[in-house]
């Protein structure tokens, strides 16, 4: 299915699993529909799984929006209690559309939960209480981290066991909440990630569970040692990711600066929030040290997963601050992880929320795309690993595979046999909407737009909301104002690739003149020489401007940001 079919299917109002392997555009699909959604006066409510897959989408996590926090049940009194936060009912009343991220990460518990909570506080018996429900992602990703289950229950909620074994499968597919949206499922099959042919062979390869002599053949010949050590490393197991951080950290000349994690509370809870907390216990810092957020900003300012550099520490209070990688810098405070129960707190723990991270685990790289990395695979251990890790970067040429296991190479076996399923289903659905007339599609969008508050002809609905500008064209205001690409990310709170893609369209559809409107972000003379003759003589030969091809012509000179910049100053 396409991304414009599986758009259409999205604008009537149909509950639909949006699906596809990585880089088939869920993502580009997901903000079209919410751009769609906000012309005409809606608000979608934007979430994922975990804290990195929602800052790529703008939101926040479905645990934080729902209010359930960290735990995946919730009895009776606690809902209750839920029922009397203010915030939380006007929330999820005013909601219409409900978007959830990375579902492959959402275990069905918390699924069947998050639709428990949406019934209760909308007061309204439909499934999801009446809502619009798209589940994203795709199940050969991570799955869900089960739970130990023989903990007190205020406890059980919060402790994961990273080194569990998997008992049974607790996909999100399998949850009441799941079967009672019905979803359509819309199975993207195009591929805007990997223009390589070659390297998307081989994930194709690892996706269907026939890796060949020689898929093996083409990722042992990657077996070789990056020219740039400061590209990301990606690891399974925290082990690996800690002695690489350490080490690192101690070629950077400067003074150390530590920072010792303090607690209170009930003793065995405090040592559970200890073991799972991402921020160690004891954390030094020097300047220049590569970290990553473990803990979303109440002010939004950084999510679990954002990355950034250590610029500079108070004279004062001896904080850090931060730069992070969109150019943003503040200073950082100490945050606080409690376990609540009955209402009140029984353990904290209070740490800055950083951690080293020229390392990364694969779990945390799930949703990145790099125009390189240095991969580990030797130690995999999890279905789906080996594919999560090869799979975010962009070429061959980037991959730089130190090793990899039997278990690399392999994905869920249940959920390769739902795969299947799920492409039939898309299938169906893609030839049930095209049978449909064309008229009777629009009334169908049509009719829930203005069911959920919309108005049909864009801008303010019944609802009476303060009309919102297109989010194209916000991009646009900010771009003939001499923004920086970085400066409009901010801004908007999106990715700089999401600005590009942003400028793409608007210049497709002669919103914007390259030349005109966006002198100030075209490349210095030379560069943009080189581009242009290697775009050129690129469209000669393939009658398109792939970036990959580019990219390889020029010697990865330039990364695929600056090359999608410069292209858009090249005549088609």
């Amino acid at each position: 299915m396409t991304q414009e079919q599986a758009l259409n299917i999205l604008k009537t109002g149909a509950n639909v699993f949006l699906t596809g392997e990585p880089g088939s555009g869920k993502t580009h699909t997901v903000n079209e529909y919410i751009a769609y959604l906000e012309d005409h006066g809606v608000e979608a409510s934007v979430t994922a799984s975990t804290g990195i897959a929602a800052t790529h989408l703008g939101g926040m996590t479905i645990h934080s929006w729902s209010g359930i926090g960290v735990r995946s049940r919730l009895s009776e009194y606690e809902l209750d209690q839920l029922s009397e936060k203010e915030r939380l009912v006007k929330r999820l009343t005013a909601a219409r559309v409900l978007i959830m991220d990375e579902i492959s990460m959402l275990s069905c518990d918390v699924l069947d939960t998050v639709e428990m909570v949406c019934r209760h506080l909308r007061r309204r018996s439909e499934p999801w209480g009446g809502l619009q429900v798209i589940f994203v992602g795709d199940f050969f990703q991570l799955p869900p981290i089960e739970r130990r289950t023989s903990v007190p229950s205020y406890e059980q909620d919060l402790f994961v066991d990273l080194d569990a074994q998997e008992v049974e499968s607790n996909f999100a597919y399998h949850a009441g909440a799941w079967k009672r949206a019905k979803p359509l499922v819309c199975y993207l099959t195009e591929q805007h990630r990997q223009e390589d042919g070659s390297f998307l062979e081989v994930l194709t390869s690892l996706r269907q569970g026939t890796v060949s002599a020689l898929v093996r053949e083409v990722l042992t010949s990657r077996k070789v040692s990056p020219e740039d050590d400061g590209i990301t490393k990606l690891f399974p197991k925290n082990a690996n990711v800690d002695r690489i951080n350490d080490g690192e950290l101690k070629k950077l000349h400067g003074q150390s600066h530590t920072y010792t994690m303090t607690s209170h509370g009930f003793a065995p809870v405090v040592e559970g929030l200890k073991k799972n907390c991402l921020s160690p216990e004891v954390l030094t810092l020097k300047l220049g040290a590569k970290v990553m957020f473990t803990k979303n900003s109440p002010e939004g300012k950084y999510v679990n997963g954002t990355l950034g550099e250590v610029t500079s520490f108070s004279r004062t209070s001896g904080q850090p601050t931060v730069t992070t990688r969109d150019g943003r810098s503040f200073e950082v405070s100490t945050a606080e992880w409690t376990v609540e129960d009955q209402g009140k707190v029984v353990a904290a723990i209070e740490q800055l929320p950083l951690r080293l991270a020229w390392a990364i685990t694969v779990h945390k790289s799930q949703g990145m795309s790099l125009d390189a990395a240095h991969i580990d695979l030797s130690t995999a251990f999890e279905y789906g690993q080996g594919y999560v890790a090869l799979s975010r970067v962009r070429t061959l040429t980037g991959l730089y595979l130190h090793g990899f296991n039997e278990r690399a190479l392999e994905v869920h076996p249940e959920v390769l046999e739902h795969d299947t399923a799920f492409r039939e289903l898309s299938d169906d659905a893609e030839t049930a909407f095209a049978s449909l007339d064309q008229d009777e599609v629009e009334s169908m969008q049509r009719d829930f737009l203005l069911s959920i508050g919309g108005n049909e002809k864009g801008g303010v609905g019944v609802s009476n909301k303060t009309q919102k500008v297109s989010t194209f064209e916000e991009t646009r205001q900010l771009a003939l104002d001499g923004h920086s690409l970085e400066e409009m990310a901010e801004k908007r709170k999106l990715t700089v690739g999401t600005i590009l893609t942003h400028l793409e369209r608007l210049i497709e559809e002669d919103a914007l003149d390259a030349h005109a409107d966006l002198a100030h972000l075209m490349p210095g003379v030379e560069a943009m020489a080189k581009m242009e003759a290697v775009f050129k003589k690129v469209q000669e030969t393939e009658g398109k401007m792939p970036l990959s091809s580019a990219r390889s012509l020029l010697k990865d000179a330039y990364s695929f940001d600056e090359l999608r910049i410069g292209r858009l100053f090249v005549e088609r």
